[in-house]
């Protein structure tokens, strides 16, 4: 096999979604945790793998959605960004470990679910991540990204990143919703591709 690709700086979150005060923000973010349970919730995952994880509040959201004795686990790159940002939050349901989502340090079917949450388009190489993803995978693998170029078009619209025409630092693949159907397709069954703006989720079955 091939030696991992080299991947670029861990670029972080450089807008809090999560914790902002942003009415409007707050609403699309309960509205992507909404569709994203949808999609996680009926594949009924007795462990789940969450692949770029960053600082764990996805997989927190979906550690607390299992029983207590299921197998979460968080896994991201080792750099210091993450060591503190895990260090600053307990979350005893969650085992956080650091590898590379090129080159996943688990045997195949090592998990029933594994998502790739907001981190695809950070990766060197998409395709490869997505292998790998469905290699350790025993039923599904759930994905989302960027809708794009509504995405780079609501940045604009809100006076971030103009010099770099709306693209958010770090992001560097985008798909509209053709394209990544057509990337999904080529590694499995697309069984659900919506849309939630800005993003778009995704369930692949082996």
């Amino acid at each position: 096999m091939p030696a991992a690709p080299t991947v670029e700086p861990y670029p972080g979150n450089v807008y809090d979604k999560y914790d902002t005060r942003n009415p409007v923000v707050r609403h699309l973010m309960r509205r992507f945790f909404a569709e994203l349970d949808a999609l996680v919730d009926p594949l009924a995952p007795g462990d789940l793998l969450d692949v770029g994880c960053g600082e764990g509040r996805v997989t927190e959201h979906l550690a607390e959605r299992f029983a207590p004795d299921a197998r979460v686990v968080g896994l991201d790159r080792d750099v210091p960004e993450l060591r503190a940002a895990w260090a600053a939050r307990e979350a005893p349901r969650i085992e956080r470990m650091t590898g590379d989502a090129h080159a996943l340090p688990f045997a195949d079917d090592a998990f029933d679910v594994v998502t790739l949450i907001e981190m695809l388009q950070l990766v060197t190489d998409p395709p490869r991540a997505l292998d790998e993803a469905l290699r350790v995978a025993r039923r599904a693998i759930v994905v989302t990204v960027p809708d794009e170029p509504l995405w780079r078009a609501l940045n604009l619209a809100r006076g971030a990143y103009v010099r770099e025409r709306g693209n958010t630092p770090g992001h560097i693949h985008h798909w509209s919703r053709a394209a990544f159907a057509d990337l999904l397709a080529a590694r499995g069954e697309v069984v659900s591709l919506r849309r939630c703006r800005p993003w778009l989720l995704a369930v692949v079955r082996l």
